[in-house]
């Protein structure tokens, strides 16, 4: 029993599957919030340009 205790407690390969997961979380959330940015400044652009458009 110890050894297979020895051997679960040394064993890394679990640990790197976690770090990309949560690397891979970090990136997607970035990128979600850049695009939520980008998505509400683009949307006053075009709001802007319909209202000058509209004004004239």
């Amino acid at each position: 029993m110890k050894p297979l205790l020895r051997r679960f407690a040394a064993d890394e390969s679990g640990a790197t599957a976690i770090e990309y997961a949560l690397i891979g979380t970090l990136v997607s959330v970035a990128i979600a919030m850049w695009a939520e940015v980008i998505g509400f400044k683009l949307n006053n652009e075009f709001t802007d340009i319909s209202t000058k458009f509209r004004s004239n």
